[in-house]
């Protein structure tokens, strides 16, 4: 029974939201962030249990595509509600860029390091190893990285950005429906719901995803709101509330699975996690903000960036240049990881925009560097991410 427990309590803090959203009742914003993020958050955890287990009854093929949809569907919501109010409102573009780039820089900053940081507590190795199939991630990571470069330049999202980002997630879907079949590893509540028979599990999946989806979509544009509205009610930046207190939610569910991955000896299966979560978000959740904000606007319209985001984005990709570059021999060390979360936490104490255009060229000199010392490995790290057949030898070369 302690199995279901904590599919009970991730249920039951959605309470308090469905309770203030279909009462149509409100209360400070203070409280509201509180109320409605707890709910997301226990949405995204009953999601991310109910998409582990949906592996077992659906294709490969289908299930990654699938998954990946899932994978950033808590995201989305809140930055597909700031989008959708950009066009009549231009301060929402600011905080719809504001999320995407916190939870795409989290992921690479905290999130990485932290389970190569468990991966020595528990194994006392120097460097996680990963196997050449992530190969995969890696080569649809830097595609759209060096793609992103070009954002910033241009300094607008617009529909091209639609076209080729979206595409790359395509292709990420395609390529990896083309590679080996995997059984899901489930565990905890996962694994008490696999242990369901076929009926009752295909219909207890189905029913958590369907409540997972109405509490996020119903709680994510007053979770926006309510951050918006504290940050001007306390004085403190709405956009740097936005940028770091929305994406803790959604990003929580998938990085402690993959830490209980990590200690309980798969620490390949967690990193890959990891390195599949910023792929999704890095193509699919930023493709589609100039999509929304056009739909929304009701003509193809490119959602222009400010001095700001501008800034914040090119950070955004120089961090995932620099990431990219250091796990391309598919080997992550201590010393890699430690200097991924200290670039990152430094850069949090310097708010100065000079500063952190700094930070920015320095991830591009690290990343131009590492490139060019393992310039002779790239030719085939790419073969083995784009064509099925490099992928199965076993073990990295690079």
């Amino acid at each position: 029974m302690s199995r279901w427990n904590p599919i009970l309590i991730a249920a039951l803090a959605t309470a308090p939201a469905l309770v203030l959203r279909a009462g149509d009742l409100h209360t400070a914003p203070a409280t509201e962030a509180v109320v409605f993020g707890v709910a997301i958050l226990g949405a995204a955890f009953l999601l991310t249990w109910a998409a582990e287990v949906a592996e077992v009854d659906i294709s490969q093929g289908l299930a990654l595509s699938f998954l990946a949809l899932v994978a950033v569907l808590p995201e989305y919501a809140v930055d597909l509600y700031f989008a959708w109010r950009a066009p009549h409102q231009p301060e929402y573009a600011a905080y719809a860029t504001a999320n995407m780039t916190g939870a795409n820089r989290l992921l690479i900053g905290i999130a990485w390091p932290l389970i190569v940081g468990l991966f020595w507590w528990r194994e006392r190795k120097p460097e996680l190893v990963l196997p050449r199939s992530r190969c995969v991630e890696l080569v649809f990571l830097a595609i759209p990285t060096a793609y992103s470069l070009v954002i910033p330049l241009k300094g607008t999202l617009s529909p091209i950005d639609v076209v080729i980002l979206v595409g790359c997630f395509v292709g990420y879907m395609w390529r990896t429906a083309r590679g080996e079949v995997e059984e899901p590893e489930l565990l905890g509540p996962a694994l008490a719901l696999g242990e369901l028979r076929p009926t009752w599990r295909r219909a207890a999946v189905a029913i958590l995803f369907v409540f997972s989806a109405v509490v996020i979509f119903g709680s994510a544009e007053r979770f926006a709101e309510a951050l918006v509205h504290l940050g001007k009610n306390a004085g403190i930046d709405e956009f740097l509330l936005v940028q770091w207190l929305a994406p803790l939610a959604s990003e929580a569910p998938e990085v402690v699975i993959a830490c209980i991955l990590t200690l309980r000896g798969d620490a390949q299966a967690g990193m890959g996690a990891m390195i599949s979560s910023k792929v999704n978000q890095w193509t699919l959740l930023v493709g589609t903000l100039p999509l929304v904000y056009s739909i929304s606007a009701g003509t193809p319209s490119a959602l222009h960036l400010d001095a700001r985001q501008v800034e914040e984005i090119l950070l955004t990709s120089a961090q995932s240049l620099f990431a990219v570059a250091v796990l391309a021999n598919l080997r992550l060390s201590r010393l890699e990881a430690a200097a991924l979360f200290v670039l990152f936490a430094a850069q949090l104490g310097f708010p100065n925009t000079h500063v952190r255009y700094g930070f920015a060229v320095l991830y591009l000199a690290l990343g131009a560097m590492t490139l060019w010392r393992r310039r002779h490995d790239l030719p085939q790290f790419f073969r083995a991410g784009l064509f099925p057949d490099e992928t199965k030898s076993s073990g990295p070369r690079l």
